[in-house]
């Protein structure tokens, strides 16, 4: 029994508290590596996602940066269907145009009764011509009964002038963009409107100007016509010294919507006409299609800038530098379906420096019959011409 080992009391009381203090040391442990798996967990995650963007960043970089297209611009403006819209719209008017549906003409039945005019003549004037206009109105143009009884045998005789509007833009492909815009601007001044018009294109156009027309220049023409009443107004033509060359088609395009006649006349501001001689002259050619009716001339094109007469486009009249054969714009004459040509395909009709040639190009596209009449020579020695330079 002396030779088994035994425990003293001292030695199970050490063993005891041993054991007590491993076990706060094993929570510790564990702890600690739930803490370390933890931290490396987000340090992975951390490196996949800074992997994931250097490799998006890299893509971004190699890949080249989208360019939105017009296409693009206008899918997002909402203008796409507006186009297509337009185009359609367009093609229909066009149609109709060319059909013999015109603005305020009446139906067929309705208009047969009516006798057809012989003549629409437009004399072309500007804001600072009023002492000329008064000494047309004394001397070969009517006036006041005169000019109605006048218009009571077939012939209808008007001044031509166009308005003061300052910008004028057609919003084909951002329309609800720009008008929002302009209101939000020009809202901020007092002496500033916008008025939408509908173009003979059938297109919306907006006009911004002053908002009485142009201030006093306007207001006296319109005073003007309230007295004389023989202005036609080219409500949608900017009245200027560079927008000269538009007006002509202007005038027919107009002309022709307003009045159903057999001829369509055009007449400078400097011109004197023996009306009566004119009259027998129209009256000889009633019911001729296709006449295009003036003194025919040809000429050399001006190319050196500062010169009277320039052309800034004389490199398309070829090397020889000559204008093909077209009408004097002293006072040239279209008939009706010529007039009515001009009215449908105003849109995409080309007009260069002076008027007469840009009517003498339009001709070279349509099967007009060419009439030169020297009694139209306005600067010639004739005895029997019907025109003069005043």
């Amino acid at each position: 029994m002396e030779g088994l080992p035994t425990t003293t009391k001292t030695e199970r009381r050490s063993r005891s508290k041993n054991l007590h203090t491993s076990k706060p040391s094993l929570v510790m442990a564990f702890f600690s590596c739930v803490a370390w798996l933890y931290v490396a967990g987000r340090l992975w995650q951390d490196a996949e996602n800074r992997k994931l963007l250097a490799n998006l960043l890299k893509r971004n970089i190699e890949q080249k940066p989208k360019i939105l297209t017009i296409e693009d611009k206008l899918m997002v403006l909402g203008c796409k269907d507006l186009e297509r819209r337009i185009v359609e719209v367009e093609m229909d008017l066009t149609l109709a145009k060319s059909q013999g549906y015109l603005k305020h003409q009446l139906p067929q039945s309705e208009s047969s009764s009516q006798r057809k005019l012989l003549a629409v003549i437009g004399v072309y004037t500007g804001f600072g011509s009023y002492l000329k206009r008064n000494t047309f109105r004394g001397s070969w143009m009517p006036r006041g009964d005169a000019l109605e009884k006048l218009e009571e045998r077939g012939v209808v005789i008007r001044f031509v002038i166009g308005r003061r509007y300052s910008i004028i833009f057609n919003p084909y492909f951002i329309h609800a963009f720009l008008y929002g815009l302009s209101i939000l601007f020009f809202a901020q001044f007092h002496s500033f409107a916008i008025m939408q018009l509908v173009g003979t294109n059938g297109i919306n156009y907006f006009e911004i100007g002053s908002a009485n027309r142009g201030d006093s220049l306007d207001r006296h023409i319109d005073e003007e016509n309230s007295k004389t009443k023989d202005f036609f107004i080219l409500e949608r033509h900017e009245e200027a010294q560079e927008e000269l060359p538009k007006k002509i088609k202007f005038f027919f395009s107009t002309a022709v919507q307003n009045w159903d006649a057999e001829f369509y006349i055009k007449v400078d501001d400097n011109i004197d006409v023996d009306l009566e001689g004119l009259i027998g002259l129209l009256e000889h050619r009633r019911r001729q299609d296709s006449a295009y009716i003036g003194c025919m001339k040809s000429g050399e094109v001006v190319s050196e800038e500062g010169k009277l007469w320039y052309e800034p486009e004389w490199w398309k009249f070829a090397d020889e530098k000559s204008y093909f054969r077209h009408a004097s714009g002293s006072l040239l004459i279209l008939s009706k379906n010529l007039a009515q040509y001009i009215n449908t395909n105003s849109a995409s009709l080309k007009t260069y420096a002076h008027d007469d040639i840009s009517v003498g190009s339009w001709m070279m596209g349509v099967q007009a019959i060419y009439i030169d009449d020297n009694r139209l020579c306005c600067s010639s020695i004739r005895q029997d011409k019907v025109c003069s330079v005043a």
